[in-house]
């Protein structure tokens, strides 16, 4: 099993020396040891070059069935029903300007309460499978869940459009609903509700206006209304920092609450880990502090209706 360990390493890092640090030997002993497992197999694993290590055909076919391997047995070990204490390492892939505008600045009281959980964010933008790729758990955009107990709504997104005061101030005229048709309307081209959704919402046939700026990312529809490009579609709770700073204002208001919601993600048995409950319960703590209760909103769920659109539920990093 050390042999393996070792091996899983290397290959994964491409480095005798990267490999002898995550698992605390020496480079020496990390050579040693995957000679040893060539010799037992009676093949090359990989091939020694100037440039670095290149793993064989055979190599790499091994490789991804170790790592496999490995994976269920550590996965096996962290839900054992007995362990009862938070300790070990978290992994989290979450949406991006999630990360980077609600939950970042407030991982510090995570933290300061489980001292020993080390933890890890990812924010790639790319299909997540948790056996294989080493996740925990992922936060994700949909507009409903499966079928499953490992699915754990955390905030329903609530849309008002925004601006900058400067462009509400010189472009308005005192006219919001005159300012939206105006335009520009800055358009989030990966999310599954928006503008249109936002009409339908208040009952407006058609998207009036036709000047629009497409983007691909919340924190870019931000940024580009902060710089008076147009008017974006405020998505609380992410965008609560910008208008809380100043940033951007509120018109056409109240924010009203649509189909989407911010998911936790996790396996079947990932919740029984005490890491996992824990970040879950602290969380949730967190969203019902610092975000005013959903009921407050006018009611425009359209999760109910025959005419709701639906997304096809994967694990993508979204906006």
């Amino acid at each position: 099993m050390n042999t393996l360990r070792l091996f899983e390493a290397a290959a994964r890092l491409g480095s005798f020396k990267l490999a002898a640090e995550e698992v605390h030997v020496t480079p020496s002993a990390v050579s040693h040891g995957l000679r040893t497992l060539e010799h037992w197999l009676g093949a090359e694993l990989f091939l020694r070059e100037a440039k670095g290590l290149t793993l064989t055909q055979a190599g790499e076919a091994y490789a991804a069935e170790v790592h496999h391997a490995l994976a269920i047995l550590a996965g096996a070990t962290q839900v054992f029903p007995g362990r009862r204490k938070a300790t070990g390492a978290l992994s989290v892939s979450v949406a991006p300007t999630f990360a980077n505008r609600w939950l970042l600045p407030r991982l510090t009281k995570f933290t300061e309460r489980y001292p020993d959980i080390s933890i890890t964010i990812d924010t790639a933008r790319r299909h997540v499978d948790f056996l294989t790729d080493g996740f925990d758990l992922a936060i994700r955009m949909a507009t409903s869940s499966r079928p499953s107990e490992s699915w754990t709504e955390l905030v329903a997104e609530t849309f008002v459009p925004v601006c900058s005061p400067d462009f509400a101030r010189t472009k308005g005229s005192g006219d919001e609903n005159g300012l939206i048709e105006r335009g520009p309307l800055i358009h989030l081209t990966a999310a599954s509700e928006d503008w249109a959704a936002w009409f339908q919402a208040k009952g407006i046939a058609t998207v009036p206006g036709s000047r629009t700026i497409k983007v691909d990312t919340i924190q870019l529809a931000a940024e580009a209304a902060v710089q008076g490009l147009g008017i974006a579609m405020g998505r609380k709770p992410v965008m609560n920092s910008y208008i809380d700073a100043g940033d951007l204002v509120e018109i056409a208001g109240p924010a009203i609450s649509l189909a989407t919601r911010y998911w936790l993600v996790g396996t079947h048995k990932s919740f029984d880990r005490p890491e996992i409950k824990s970040f879950r319960s602290w969380i949730m703590q967190e969203l019902r502090a610092q975000l005013a209760p959903l009921e407050q909103f006018p009611a425009h769920d359209t999760r109910g209706s025959g005419s709701a659109k639906r997304i096809g539920l994967s694990l993508r990093g979204q906006a």
